[in-house]
């Protein structure tokens, strides 16, 4: 059955199927193509007639993923200018004053979409939520400091289509003052960038960050040096006339080209410091310090600001890293003789490895790698950022994410929670394995449902005298006090001498 709605722009179908209305490739903003991908977006055209909104919408140019994550996760990829697009569930269209969540996929700010279907909010939609899951722009396009264009392309597109939210989420049942917002990775990355933010305040009433963390900037001197290697790469000028000449291949291709340099030669003198350092060489486009969206590093923002903060969830999964070791075949070269100098590339001093490994017995010299650097670039910080917002009486909870995927190596690594939020663990067996317990996914999904709803997850808050965190297991989940927090401690002290 067919269900027709009114938004900016004009009217859209979408299919009614088992209680739930699904409405894809909805247009929040005009095409960014042309000089036009180096502005701020803008309002979408209006269209004749009712538009069409079956199929999922066009996504940000990009490459696929290197073959060992790809066979784990697919990748995205389909063409179209129309790519600032939104997907919206509901149970309702035409209801009212149901709970919104807006979800902000993730991808290392060079890859993903909306258009996947462990994204799809049809298990929120049953449990009455209306989801959102919107696309913006990667890469060069999104985050490139080119001279003469915005800076945060890519973030200012999110704040347009939380705009778009408050603007059209009633006409689908929903209520735009109980908005939360939620990503992974880079999109929880992202929700930090837009909780410490003073841009999109009052856009959304809650956040989740999953396997994020909010020091992840690079300052604009640098990021323009990166942008200056791109044009030359391109053998164009650097500047935002000449980049609005490109076509979206040629863009990508110099993408791509200056990814790889910035991978096998991270030279912070070629590149700039902090695009090395806070992208720990493996992002080179990412969100930039500006006086708009990102005035600080978010984490700071949010550690000497908590009282701005919204209700929060922090977590990640027990081992993050995992996912860029053992499929990528990192993990094979990393050894007790090489890993001091693997280490020395984050810049990580040998006597913290030998804590981790002290308190894993018979793990191997990857395993102890991958545990470091899973808490170095997720766990340590979003634990920062929920120290300073629960003692500013900011309603805080953590999780961890414990679970071991049924894939070699893999344990609970980085994604792997992303199906079970969703409630899409049968379209998720490539990264899970063919029987990943669907108790579990009930629990998790059903946490963000309450957390969305009503802002309880269903365990209790993080507070700084317990640092209580929710570990999702199975058979059995469980509330830890301070879990390993003799190994953050020591990390805290090494990033204090650094």
């Amino acid at each position: 059955m067919e269900a027709i709605v009114s938004v900016t722009g004009g009217k859209v179908r979408g299919i009614t199927r088992d209680g739930v209305s699904t409405f894809l490739g909805i247009p929040y903003a005009a095409a960014p193509v042309g000089p036009a991908r180096w502005e701020l977006p803008k309002p979408v055209p209006d269209w004749a007639g009712i538009r069409d909104a079956t199929e999922y919408g066009a996504t940000c140019v990009q490459a696929p993923y290197p073959a060992p994550i790809h066979a784990l996760l697919g990748s995205d990829g389909i063409p179209g200018d129309e790519y600032l697009n939104v997907n919206v569930w509901t149970p309702e269209p035409g209801g009212a004053g149901l709970p919104v969540m807006v979800w902000i996929h993730g991808g290392a700010f060079v890859r993903g979409s909306n258009a996947r279907k462990i994204y799809d909010g049809s298990a929120f939609a049953r449990d009455g939520v209306v989801v959102v899951s919107i696309n913006y722009r990667l890469g060069a396009s999104g985050f490139a400091a080119v001279p003469g264009a915005p800076l945060n392309r890519g973030l200012h597109d999110q704040i347009f289509a939380l705009r778009w939210v408050q603007d059209n989420v009633a006409a689908f049942g929903g209520d735009p003052g109980n908005v939360t917002i939620f990503g992974e990775s880079a999109g929880g990355m992202s929700v930090v960038a837009l909780v410490a933010s003073p841009r999109p305040r009052g856009l959304f009433r809650r956040a989740i960050v999953q396997s994020a963390n909010g020091s992840a900037v690079a300052s604009a001197a640098d990021a323009r040096v990166l942008a200056g290697r791109l044009a030359d790469e391109l053998g164009i000028e650097p500047t935002a006339e000449a980049f609005g000449g490109l076509g979206a291949k040629q863009l990508l291709d110099g993408q791509n080209a200056i990814a790889l340099q910035v991978m096998t030669n991270p030279d912070p003198e070629r590149w700039g410091a902090s695009v090395i350092t806070n992208g720990l060489g493996i992002m080179s486009f990412y969100p930039v310090l500006d006086d708009d969206v990102v005035p600080i590093a978010p984490t700071e923002a949010l550690v000497t600001q908590p009282g701005s903060s919204v209700p929060l969830i922090v977590g990640w999964t027990a081992d993050d890293f995992r996912f860029f070791t053992f499929p990528t075949g990192i993990a094979d070269a990393i050894t007790d003789d090489t890993l001091p100098i693997v280490l020395s590339r984050y810049g990580l001093d040998i006597s913290l490895a030998e804590l981790y490994s002290a308190h894993r017995p018979g793990a191997s010299a990857a395993d102890v790698f991958a545990a470091l650097v899973t808490d170095l670039v997720f766990r340590y910080d979003v634990m920062r950022i929920a120290e300073a917002t629960a003692a500013a009486g900011v309603p805080t909870f953590a999780y961890e994410f414990a679970w071991h995927s049924g894939v070699d190596n893999l344990r609970a690594c980085h994604v792997l929670e992303v199906p079970f939020v969703f409630d899409q663990i049968d379209h998720a067996h490539t990264l899970t394995g063919p029987t990943p317990p669907q108790r579990l996914a009930d629990e998790t999904h059903g946490a963000w449902v309450g957390f969305g709803t009503n802002g309880d997850p269903g365990w209790p808050r993080f507070e700084p005298a317990t640092r209580l965190v929710h570990t999702f297991d199975f058979p059995q989940s469980t509330d830890v006090s301070d879990p390993r927090g003799d190994e953050l401690r020591a990390l805290h002290q090494w990033w204090a001498r650094k």
